[in-house]
């Protein structure tokens, strides 16, 4: 198994070389190991897909930090990719106490995380969420290890439509040294295009959000380094899952036909 030194290492590398990544999100060490097997470099972590395993409706720390952690380090370790969590607001509005989470993150194996500007409540002020990306800048150079560090304007799925604010945000994000700038809720590609030619580092862009009839080589070639799909696959499981449990309801069992075979799951699970 790979050290998280390593595993970051490579992460950062990704970030670097040319061409789009492609950031699948499981919600559990099988999902992890699934994914690789399809030959995905990279992963990252999904709080909606955390709070459906576990029962729970998703929202702003709605699972506990340790619950996080936990689910962060099974995810980890049960891969050699590397992985990036959603560390939601860093479970503190005090600037160097959400930093905290990113220092934990890394010593649970993960190569990266990200943090939002949405106390749960409202979004932070303006200087106030700068400060929270200063200081966890600041925390992870401390500890001198690498790690990808992802900064996050939520404005746009918080009911605040203003793409201005957005991107000065994003632009003190990335000048205050965070690795990676991310705005959920960029749904077309000229929006896509614009935040990226205002800043100066790679943006994630979660498909969740956005228009699934868009393409990867679309979106990449308006200059977006990254693409996740946030809890997107966890509900594309729960939907499958409630299609069977429905025919199962009404007697009917063809839809077992559609199962994933036992012997390549075994092949994927070797321990």
């Amino acid at each position: 198994m790979l050290s998280q030194v390593d595993k970051a290492r490579a992460f950062q590398e990704l970030h670097r070389r040319p061409g789009v990544l492609l950031l699948p999100n499981p919600w559990d060490a099988g999902t992890a190991r699934l994914l690789q097997s399809l030959g995905f470099e990279a992963l990252a972590t999904t709080s909606l897909g955390l709070s459906n395993t576990l029962g729970r409706r998703d929202g702003s720390n709605a699972v506990s930090r340790l619950a996080l952690l936990e689910n962060c380090h099974a995810i980890a370790t049960a891969t050699d990719l590397p992985v990036t969590a959603d560390l939601e607001n860093g479970y503190a509005d005090e600037p160097r106490e959400a930093a905290r989470i990113l220092l934990d993150a890394a010593d649970v194996g993960l190569a990266g995380g990200s943090l939002e500007d949405w106390s749960g409540e409202r979004i932070y002020d303006f200087n106030h969420a700068v400060e929270r990306v200063v200081a966890s800048v600041e925390a992870l150079r401390a500890r001198g290890k690498p790690f990808v560090f992802t900064a996050r304007a939520d404005n746009l799925i918080r009911g605040v439509r203003d793409l201005d604010d957005t991107i000065r945000r994003l632009q003190a994000f990335g000048k205050a040294g965070a690795d990676v700038l991310y705005a959920p809720g960029l749904r077309d590609l000229e929006t896509m295009r614009t935040v990226v030619q205002s800043v100066d580092k790679p943006v994630n862009v979660v498909m969740s959000s956005g228009d699934p009839d868009l393409t990867a080589e679309a979106i990449a070639a308006v200059g977006v380094k990254r693409i996740s799909v946030g809890g997107a696959l966890s509900r594309l499981a729960l939907a499958a899952f409630m299609k069977g449990a429905t025919a199962m309801k009404a007697g009917d069992f063809r839809w077992m036909r559609e199962t994933l075979p036992t012997a390549d799951l075994k092949r994927v699970f070797t321990d």
